[in-house]
């Protein structure tokens, strides 16, 4: 790595993976530097992120929360508000590096416009590569940036390929924990609870993650995602429940050969790996105990009792902008079941419906994926 601190902007700084990108960071002072940090309306934690970190600037997408942030830090530091001021730091030229851990499609704009302006990119935001994977992938060639998954199974995947001809891997194998709902019968699935959902065994994650974990939809979107990162077509990308979390994932190579990484399930590694790539540095932390694990277990995923991990795969065979259909009624759906609106089974039922209504355009641009996404919110907000 270079000598001088990588800036960063980090977009979506106060949520699980910002607290803990900050966690890092602060533990690398001579590798980084903060620039730009963004809040959609944790006031609180921002101010204190501000008085540790001193960026440059902050960006506040509640824009009545935004003047508030301005009375209190003075001239001190520029607050800019709402989604064109996360548009305005990503092209600035005092930031080498964006880490994107905004959760869902809000993620994908900004994105595209880091990487416009030949930002690096690190990113948890999976949605970006889920509705416009071909799409961004094809700009991050034009432009030349590197893009770094922060997800701890493509953060598995990349160093399981790193020295290895990328055109040798035949199987891409994604391990699940099978989330919080794992070992409750499929005959209860209709009274879940929304804290039953998100009482996840190994994983501390904001809500709209764990629950995408307790429907195995998270993993299917990340089949999605690791197709586009890593150019296997879907068929050759597997997933087997792994509850202990200790293998992250596994790629098979064209001689049966398989490589897996390995690690306690603790989101800095990847998150560091990912700012730190390709190089390594000591960090602190749990490490794995083999006496004291005594066993790894693994079987395959019941995709009827987890249907949301079938209709990802389905959505991807589909292609066009049916990834995006499904995206956007599982985000809506999620939230509607997070409110108590409606029951867990109605979530996978919704997204379902979703794909079967909505237009698909085969071959999308941008303007065609955010249509998509618009009218599938629209449409799955008139099921409700």
């Amino acid at each position: 790595m270079s000598q001088d601190p990588k800036h960063i902007a980090l977009l979506g700084s106060t949520g699980s993976i910002g607290r803990n990108c900050l966690s890092v960071i602060h533990n690398l002072p001579d590798k980084f530097k903060v620039s730009y940090l963004t809040t959609n309306t944790n006031i609180e934690l921002l101010q204190n992120q501000i008085t540790h970190f001193h960026p440059r600037g902050v960006v506040v997408l509640d824009e009545a929360k935004a003047a508030a942030v301005q009375a209190l830090v003075g001239h001190s530091v520029e607050v800019l508000a709402g989604r064109e001021g996360l548009l305005e730091i990503v092209r600035r030229d005092d930031v080498d590096l964006v880490i994107n851990s905004i959760v869902g499609f809000a993620g994908l704009k900004p994105t595209v416009e880091a990487i416009k302006h030949r930002k690096h990119i690190a990113l948890a935001n999976k949605e970006t590569l889920v509705v416009a994977g071909e799409l961004v992938i094809s700009l991050v060639r034009e432009y030349g940036v590197h893009l770094v998954p922060i997800d701890s199974e493509h953060s598995a995947i990349l160093q399981c390929l790193v020295g290895e001809e990328r055109n040798s891997a035949s199987r891409i194998i994604l391990t699940a924990s099978g989330g919080p709902l794992l070992n409750t019968p499929q005959e209860s699935f209709g009274s879940i609870t929304v804290e039953q959902a998100l009482n996840h065994p190994n994983w501390k994650m904001g809500n709209k993650i764990t629950i995408d974990s307790a429907t195995l939809m998270n993993k299917g979107l990340e089949v999605i995602e690791a197709r586009w990162l890593f150019g296997l077509p879907i068929e050759r990308i597997d997933v087997v429940i792994h509850p202990q979390s200790i293998i992250h994932s596994m790629v098979e190579f064209a001689d049966g050969s398989i490589k897996a990484q390995l690690g306690m399930p603790d989101m800095k590694l990847p998150i560091q790996y990912a700012l730190t790539y390709p190089d390594r540095y000591p960090m602190s932390g749990s490490r794995v105990d083999f006496p004291k694990l005594q066993s790894m277990t693994f079987f395959a995923p019941d995709r009827n009792k987890f249907r949301c991990l079938q209709l990802a795969y389905d959505a991807m065979a589909m292609g066009g902008t049916a990834p995006a259909i499904m995206n956007a009624a599982n985000e809506i759906a999620v939230q509607a079941f997070l409110e108590k609106k409606i029951p867990f089974l109605r979530i996978p039922e919704l997204i379902e419906q979703a794909l079967a209504h909505q237009a698909n355009h085969v071959s999308p641009d941008l303007e065609h994926t955010f249509q998509s996404d618009r009218k599938t919110r629209e449409y799955v907000r008139t099921l409700l």
